[in-house]
Order: C-alpha cells, then sequence, then structure tokens
C-alpha cells in the first residue's frame, strides 16, 4: 500500500503539472495520460476525447472519449468517463458511485440515437460530434465498451462484466482504477483478474495432452479447442487477449483474414486441417486429472501469441456464420510460463512460432536489438545542460514496461533524488512515444494519428526491415537526433493549448501534423531542420518554435474543416488525404526560419565528424586500458592462444606488440584489436 500511496504522490504531481503546462484542467491532463495506457493495453485503439455533459430529458448524461473504428469489422465501440479526485491520499470508490458514472454514458448512448436530442445540441459541440457518429454508425456497431477512469480505488475489482444490451447490442463495462493504472506502469500486469475460466464461464474445460516431462524447464500442453468456444473468449477479453506485439501487428493489418472467414463459411469440418492454430501462454493453470484424461480447467493471463488473426476472423465469424463455427476446431499449444521468466521467455516462444512472417511481431519486441540499443544510449549518453539548465541529464529510455518504477523504486529515498536529478520525468520516453516522435518526423502525421499501438506497428514494420540493411546507422548521433525530435514534439504538446486560436480537442492530431508540416516543408527547399543543434541548446530555437506555430495554426485549420462527407475530425486526421491537404497548403513562415535550416549534405558530414570523434575516443580509451592490464598479461594471454591453437599470424603479432610494454605502447588501432583478440579467447578460457 505504501508503493500504491507514493504512485498516488507522484501521479498528482504530475498531472498537476501537466496540466499547468498545457493550460488544461487536471482532468484532461489525467485522460491525456491514461489515453495512451488504454492503447497499450489492448482496451482501445486510438481514443479521442469528446467532454460533454448535460441533460436529456430528466437523464444526466455524459462522456468524456470514444473510440471507433468504422474498419474495424469487430465494431467496438467504446465510450469513456473520467473520473479524477486531487487528494493527498488515494480515496476509493464504491459499486454505487461506479454504477452512476457508467449510467451517464449508457444514458448518452441511448439519447444519440434520437433526433430530438442530436437536434437541441450546436452542431460544433463535442456532444453533436459523438451522438452524430453514434446514430450513422449504428448498424456497424456490435458491440458497445462502457469505460470509467479514476484515480480512486475499487474494492470490487471487476472487469469485462456484461452489464445488458443497448437496443439488442450487448454492453460491457470496465474500470480502470488507481491500482491497475499502476500496476501498468510499473509492470505491465493490467488484468491479475484475466482468468479464462473454461469449465464456468464458457461451456466446458478443454481436454489436453501434457507434452512437457517432469522436471521440464516449462510445463506445457497440446490441445484442440472448439470454435464457437474461442469466440466467446475474445468476445469477453478482446484484443486484450494477444500478446501486445502481437495485437499491434494485428491492429496495424486491421481487416480480418479472408481466406480464414471463407474456409469457416464453406468448409468448417477443415479448419482444422487447413490452418496452422495457435500458440498461447498463461501464468499459471488449473487442470484436472478425470481418470481418462486431463482437461484445462483455468488459464491465468491467458495470452496468445500467434494466432492473433485466427482469433480474430474466428470471433466474427460469430456473427458472419454462426451455423457453421459449431464445426470449427483449432489446435492449441500452451505454455505455462511464471511473471519472473515472461519477459525472457515470452519473446522467443512468438519469434519462433511467427518464423513464416518476413516481418512479425516478434521482430520488435522489448529485446529486440534495436531496443536494448536505444537503452544502452540513453543510460550512457549525457544530455547537454544547454543554454538554460544548470547540469547534464539524460533522457530514460523505457523499453519493457515498468523499468523506470524499477529503477527509481529500488533506491533509497537518498539515491531516488540524485534519480530524479540524472532521469527528469519529463525526460522519460517509452517505445510508443519513440513512434510519435519518429513518425511525425517521418511526415507520417495521419499514422501517428491512428493510435499509440497501431502507430507502433507502422514504426516496427520500417525499422524491423530497415535494421537488418544498416544497423549501424542507428548510432549515438541518431539516438542524439531522436532526443531532438522528442524535444520539438514536447515543447509543441505545451504551445498548443495556449494558441489564440485554439478552440479544445484534437491537439494530439495538431501537434504530429505541425511537425510534419515543418519537416516536410524543409524538405521542400531541399533542407532540414538542425537537430543536432536542438541537442545542444536541449530547447527548440525561438525561430523554429515560431515555425512549428504557424505550421500548427495551418494544421488545425484543416483537420477542423473536413471535407463534404466527413463529420467526425478525429477520423479525418487518420486518413492520407488530411495530411495531404496540409502538405500543399502555402504557409508564410518568416525569413529567419528558412535561414536557420540546414542543407542534408551538411547534417551528414555532421554525423561523419561525430563518428570520428567516437573512434578518436574509443581509441584512446582502448590504449589506455591495453596499458592498464600490463606486458605479463598480455604475454600470458599469448602463450594461451597458441596453446589452443586459436590465434592467426596477424593476431599474435598484435599481441606479441603489447608484450614489449611499458618501453613501447601499441598504437589506437592495435589497441582496438588486441581487445578484441582478448575477448574471443576468453569463450576458451
Amino acid at each position: 500500500m505504501d508503493e500504491l500511496n507514493e504512485y498516488h504522490r507522484q501521479l498528482i504531481a504530475e498531472i498537476q503539472g501537466d496540466a499547468d503546462a498545457m493550460g488544461l484542467i487536471t482532468s484532461e491532463a489525467f485522460l491525456d495520460k491514461i489515453a495512451d495506457v488504454l492503447d497499450e493495453a489492448g482496451e482501445v485503439s486510438s481514443l479521442s476525447q469528446c467532454y460533454f455533459e448535460g441533460k436529456f430529458g430528466s437523464k444526466a448524461v455524459q462522456v468524456d472519449a470514444y473510440a471507433w473504428d468504422p474498419t474495424d469489422e469487430e465494431g467496438v465501440l467504446s465510450v469513456l468517463v473520467c473520473d479524477f479526485t486531487v487528494a493527498d491520499e488515494p480515496q476509493s470508490i464504491d459499486k454505487t458511485e461506479i454504477s452512476r458514472q457508467l449510467k451517464r454514458l449508457v444514458e448518452f448512448v441511448v439519447a444519440a440515437k434520437t433526433r430530438d436530442f442530436r437536434e437541441g445540441l450546436e452542431e460544433t459541440s463535442n456532444g453533436f460530434v459523438l451522438s452524430d457518429l453514434i446514430a450513422r454508425a449504428w448498424k456497424q456497431i456490435n458491440k458497445i465498451k462502457l469505460i470509467l477512469v479514476t484515480n480512486r480505488i475499487n474494492k470490487a475489482r471487476t472487469d469485462a462484466q456484461p452489464v445488458g444490451n443497448i437496443g439488442g447490442i450487448p454492453v460491457t463495462s470496465n474500470v480502470w482504477d488507481l491500482a491497475r493504472i499502476y500496476r501498468f506502469e510499473s509492470s505491465g500486469q493490467t488484468r491479475e483478474d484475466l482468468i479464462v475460466d473454461f469449465a464456468e464461464s464458457f461451456g466446458e474445460p478443454v481436454p489436453v495432452l501434457k507434452a512437457s516431462y517432469d522436471g521440464a524447464p516449462l510445463e506445457s500442453y497440446i490441445a484442440v479447442i472448439p470454435g464457437v468456444q474461442l469466440a466467446e473468449i475474445y468476445e469477453k477479453w478482446g484484443a486484450r487477449l494477444l500478446e501486445a506485439n502481437v495485437r499491434s501487428f494485428l491492429q496495424a493489418r486491421n481487416k480480418v483474414n479472408r481466406g480464414i472467414r471463407d474456409t469457416i463459411r464453406d468448409d468448417p469440418s477443415m479448419f482444422f486441417s487447413y490452418n496452422n492454430g495457435l500458440t498461447a501462454t498463461a501464468e499459471s493453470v488449473e487442470i484436472a486429472d478425470m481418470g481418462e484424461g486431463l482437461l484445462l480447467m483455468s488459464a491465468n493471463n491467458f495470452q496468445i501469441v500467434n494466432g492473433g488473426q485466427t482469433t480474430a476472423s474466428i470471433h466474427a465469424a460469430r456473427k458472419l456464420a454462426p451455423e457453421q463455427l459449431k464445426d470449427v476446431f483449432v489446435q492449441m499449444k500452451l505454455t505455462v510460463v511464471p511473471p519472473e521468466q515472461a519477459e525472457d521467455v515470452v519473446p522467443l516462444i512468438s519469434q519462433f512460432a511467427n518464423s513464416q512472417n518476413k516481418v512479425n511481431a516478434a521482430d520488435f519486441f522489448a529485446n529486440h536489438p534495436f531496443h536494448v540499443k536505444i537503452q544502452e544510449f540513453s543510460r550512457r549518453i549525457l544530455a547537454p545542460s544547454g543554454d538554460e539548465g544548470y547540469r547534464e541529464t539524460k533522457w530514460f529510455y523505457e523499453r519493457a514496461r515498468g523499468q523506470f518504477a524499477d529503477e527509481r523504486g529500488r533506491r533509497t529515498v537518498a539515491d531516488r533524488k540524485r534519480f530524479d536529478a540524472e532521469y527528469p520525468r519529463s525526460q522519460f520516453f517509452t517505445k510508443t512515444d519513440l513512434a510519435k516522435f519518429e513518425n511525425s518526423y517521418r511526415c507520417l502525421p495521419h499514422e501517428v494519428s491512428l493510435g499509440a499501438q497501431k502507430n507502433f506497428g507502422k514504426l516496427a514494420q520500417f525499422i524491423g526491415s530497415d535494421w537488418e540493411k544498416k544497423k549501424d546507422s542507428y548510432d549515438e548521433v541518431w539516438f542524439k537526433r531522436l532526443i531532438a525530435k522528442a524535444i520539438i514534439f514536447r515543447h509543441l504538446e505545451k504551445l498548443v493549448p495556449q494558441q489564440e486560436w485554439y478552440a479544445g480537442g484534437y491537439r494530439a492530431n495538431i501537434v504530429t501534423y505541425a511537425f510534419a508540416k515543418v519537416v516536410h516543408d524543409a524538405d521542400l527547399k531541399k533542407k532540414v531542420i538542425d537537430l543536432d543543434r536542438v541537442w545542444s541548446l536541449q530547447r527548440v530555437p525561438s525561430n523554429l518554435e515560431r515555425a512549428c506555430l504557424v505550421a500548427a495554426e495551418a494544421a488545425n485549420a484543416v483537420i477542423t474543416a473536413p471535407p463534404a462527407g466527413i463529420r467526425n475530425m478525429s477520423e479525418w486526421a487518420k486518413k492520407q488525404g488530411c495530411w495531404a491537404e496540409l502538405a500543399k497548403r502555402s504557409v508564410e513562415y518568416g525569413a529567419d526560419f528558412w535561414d536557420n535550416l540546414i542543407d542534408p549534405a551538411d547534417a551528414q558530414a555532421n554525423k561523419r565528424s561525430a563518428k570520428k570523434d567516437r573512434e578518436l575516443t574509443s581509441g584512446i580509451e582502448a590504449q589506455s586500458e591495453v596499458v592498464m592490464q600490463g606486458a605479463e598479461y598480455w604475454k600470458q594471454l599469448l602463450a594461451f592462444g597458441r596453446s589452443i591453437s586459436k590465434l592467426t599470424g596477424r593476431e599474435q603479432g598484435i599481441l606479441t606488440a603489447c608484450t614489449f610494454l611499458p618501453d613501447r605502447i601499441p598504437s589506437e588501432k592495435q589497441s582496438s584489436a588486441a581487445l578484441a583478440i582478448a575477448e574471443k579467447l576468453e569463450e576458451f578460457y
């Protein structure tokens, strides 16, 4: 409980700081933070804020955000209400209060279907925009999710509960309280209560064969699961059933696999023979031995790491071909992976299970070399104090959820203060943040607008293939320029809400579009933003700031004026046509902006110069280490290498040069080679 109290205090301070910096009320800042959490956790995709509160007849109606993707064949409408309370200690929220707040969402959805309610609203209001969307999309909606996000503590601890229906459409409710948000922030664990109870909740237990021997490192089972049962499980848990990286790639593809769908519709009895099946993991399982065989009764934190398309397609068939679904069966390999081993083991299971795909979810797991490299840079490279700072700091990259909280939490109070000074909270960023910065700079703001996970999937596909071709280009300079992009992006986030032309809403869209516009227009002049200068200053130069605000005003004008036939601005911002409209728009930046851009050739020269400086530094460091080891060490190493016949003639010569210390000191190049030889021979000790 002490950890939760500490997290609550940090959260309140962070939200109040963000609210002050961005000119928001605290509940808006809280929801802004939680939006990415919900997206990454698989609760919703691409949440749009939409604050509205009012009355319809005698009924109170309220909605704070929604998520709806007209291209998603699952047809899930999510509506959200936000409850944020500023208090010294965490407060509790009871079932009655939860029901009261969720009922306001229900009443809004019911009201949105009525013409009287819509005609009583101002056409530019958030309430009209969402109610108009609901009315128009009603026939496409297959499920409604009610979500309450709160910084209070929910004692009921229920999740994905069915609560009836609206107009024949099933409705479920979810509560994201302080404890659940903390679990996600600290470890990525969003659902201690995601227990798939095959026996009690989903018809019947699943017969299994044990596929691991007694004493094996991991417990494994082979099963055949009925398609009807799998569809029901997915109906309740949705995309949260899919391991995070599988989910991001499934979202990036979006469409249900038509080949799978056609097999279910036309030849369901052959589905088992044609389909590769599922690979799944669980933290623990309950297995019953009934004498005639084993039965899988339940699985705790059941996750599908390969077979997301299969699962989503079978779920879609629940509506499209319900009669045929009873003849569909899916093979499943289930591995029990304890939580402490999950980060290392689950990516490998997914990697090999997904090996038939050229670019797949496993390519971009948290332990992919790209992420490991960026993390290493972030722990080592000192950011300049700049012209406004007083000490050097670092930017903390969190490649796996919970690293920042873990690094900070295991320190003493005094050490935490030093940690906070070295890694300011404002200089913390995640994989999805990185994707926003990069894809904005790559002039893909419409993809950034798709939401954290879908956008991350888009960048993953790019870097996943680019890495193999030019991994060396992702060096220290690349990292420093990434941070420069982060500085520009986050500065814009603070500036946009303070502008007179900003009427509220669509801030996230405006920021990514504005950044992309500046990069695009610089490119038209065959110039680039001087990211190296932004890095050295650790702030946005005033001329670049002015240009970004000019671009932001133009972005706002384009986003808030969609063409005929498109009534929802959030959906308009997700379309390539929206970016095309802004890209071609002429804006006046001012001469001082153009004068301070640089040629791409100069940027490349800066990178080459930085590489030479690094090589010089590393050579001097290598020489110093060789001298420190002393001649006796190198004599012994040379003798050992000869004794096992693992040295080439050239390598023997380099080690021999090191044996003449201190009379003769090897060159920097020889020293670097000697250390590489020593590392090679260590494998044979």
